[in-house]
């Protein structure tokens, strides 16, 4: 059973930086990708950013400048260091992994998700 846990979450002044972590368990082969996604309340859950490799980066345009998405293939591991950080952002912000296996088709994991909360 694969699982997705992130961390990193909290509360920060508008300006400030947080660093997001997520980490995976009981996969035995490589995420084809791995993103961020964040739900505010009263609104779709959207896309922040997405990873295959460094050369293959991804971000949506609110957050561009200002986030970086980076990971670890080996450990099946995605980061997402947030700086200058707006009231905007705040949001519970979730943990993807996604892809397709031969044997098993396309595959699609969730982490349970970190609140992220930006005010003065």
């Amino acid at each position: 059973q694969v699982q997705l846990e992130e961390s990193g979450g909290g509360l920060v002044q508008p300006g400030g930086s947080l660093r997001l972590s997520c980490v995976s368990s009981g996969s035995r082969f490589r995420f084809d990708a791995m993103a961020w996604y964040r739900q505010a309340p009263g609104k779709e859950r959207e896309l922040v950013a997405s990873v295959v490799s460094s050369r293959m980066t991804q971000y949506a345009d609110s957050v561009k400048g200002r986030f970086t998405i980076s990971r670890d293939s080996v450990r099946n591991t995605v980061y997402l260091q947030m700086n200058n950080l707006e009231p905007d952002d705040t949001a519970t912000y979730y943990c993807n992994a996604n892809g397709y296996l031969d044997r098993w088709g396309s595959y699609d994991y969730w982490g349970q998700g970190t609140q992220v909360t930006v005010s003065s």
